[in-house]
């Protein structure tokens, strides 16, 4: 199947869907198997095979602004393990504070959570960077990731 081509945007359109519509609508179609509503608009990818610097390339909504959103599949570092594996040839990505609930508007009704991670460099000692993810689960379904 050929490759959907970059969204073309027009002029003041921004995508910046809300946690909420992340979970409800875009990955929950990922989940479902409905592709094609939500092809134009996220990227599938092996985040972890790229730096944070190389992710702006594989985004499908090209625009000036300093967000992009991928789909990912997490691998873990062993099968009996719940640890992921967040190696890039650049360093790494390590979680950050504790993970947030995500709620419906106006309820009580948890539909996800979201981690935050820092990408750190891989030097002699571990560098710190300003790149940030922020990685939604949605209950017992898989991931989508945000990185800034």
């Amino acid at each position: 199947m050929a490759e959907t081509p970059p969204a073309v945007l027009p002029t003041g359109y921004r995508f910046h869907p809300t946690e909420e519509e992340l979970l409800t609508c875009y990955l929950k179609n990922k989940i479902e198997g409905n592709d094609s509503l939500i092809n134009n608009t996220i990227s599938q990818i092996h985040l972890y095979s790229f730096d944070p610097w190389d992710l702006p390339a594989q985004s499908k909504v090209k625009s000036d602004d300093s967000e992009w959103f991928f789909f990912n599949e997490l691998k873990y570092t062993t099968e009996k393990n719940s640890r992921c594996e967040r190696k890039t040839n650049g360093g790494y990505w390590k979680i950050t504070g504790k993970d947030r609930q995500i709620k419906t508007t106006g309820t009580d009704n948890v539909i996800g959570t979201k981690k935050t991670l820092v990408f750190y460099n891989n030097r002699p000692d571990s560098v710190k960077t300003n790149w940030v993810m922020h990685e939604y689960h949605a209950l017992n379904h898989q991931n989508v990731e945000r990185d800034s």
